[in-house]
């Protein structure tokens, strides 16, 4: 383990080496964010800094596939357990026992199966807009809502051709999402090229061929939810609370889906209330 009053700029694992911001007082309690796609570690900047100014201490990742170092070929390498396997390594690089763990999107989907299958590492968990897996597996089988708003996944399994016609239109399409300005430029500057796009794509492609599963939630959670979200419904977000074990708090706003870009203050107030209650 790293000594607690080191930054973390970088971790490895398994070869590849992970970029790191790492932010607020070095003694303050842990709190790892987790972005999704199309985004990175910027994506937390507005949120990180209302949690430092509360004394917490945050490390953002950019994951698998979004660092320069850490974007291996091949769909088999962006199975669900080797991100898993990735958030532990950065766990344990923190030389903390247990950290509060916060994701977004694919990165809230992850930090769903690593507190499901990792508790003894997960103090706390916070996720925003994305539902418990077996909720949104529920939503996806009993209902049209779901399967209409996630036609996009089944569209990447498709090989070579989304990453390319996204790349043409990238930042067209994040602006009719919904997300600010200043950050579909950022994410679009990144992701501008087919190649960029290969490994953010392959977490979509690898998910049906992963072995990780979707366990019951036994650490405190909150699940954070915009009902104006056009990509996850209502079904899947009001069947989450079945699959938490342990204290749980559901906050649904008036929202879209960019919850850390667009509303950085209701994502904080939701992060440092778990965090204070979690004990």
């Amino acid at each position: 383990m790293r000594a607690l009053d080191e930054r973390i700029t970088t971790f490895s694992r398994d070869g590849l080496r992970f970029d790191v911001t790492d932010g607020g007082p070095l003694d303050g309690d842990v709190v790892v964010l987790l972005h999704g796609f199309p985004a990175d570690r910027t994506s937390w900047s507005r949120v990180s800094a209302r949690l430092h100014e509360a004394g917490l201490r945050t490390l953002a990742p950019d994951q698998r596939g979004y660092s320069a170092s850490a974007c291996p070929a091949g769909r088999d390498a962006y199975r669900l357990e080797e991100l898993v396997a990735d958030v532990l390594a950065l766990v344990e690089a923190s030389g903390r026992e247990r950290v509060h763990l916060v994701g977004h999107d694919w990165g809230g989907a992850l930090a769903w199966l690593v507190a499901a299958n990792h508790p003894h590492r997960v103090a706390s968990l916070t996720v925003l807009s994305t539902p418990h897996p077996a909720a949104m597996s529920r939503a996806l089988k009993n209902g049209l809502e779901q399967k209409r708003k996630s036609w996009y996944m089944a569209a990447f399994q498709v090989p070579w051709v989304p990453e390319h016609a996204l790349a043409a239109s990238f930042h067209s399409v994040l602006a009719r999402s919904g997300l600010p300005t200043e950050d579909r430029r950022r994410y679009a500057a990144r992701l501008a090229s087919a190649d960029a796009l290969a490994g953010p794509i392959s977490w979509y492609r690898a998910a049906p061929h992963s072995h990780v599963s979707a366990h019951r939630v036994e650490v405190p959670t909150t699940y954070v939810w915009g009902s104006r979200d056009p990509f996850l419904g209502r079904t899947a977000a009001e069947l989450t609370r079945e699959h938490v074990g342990a204290d749980y708090g559901f906050v649904e706003l008036d929202a879209g889906h960019w919850l850390p870009e667009a509303r950085d203050a209701d994502c904080a107030a939701a992060i440092l209330h778990r965090v204070t209650g979690a004990g």
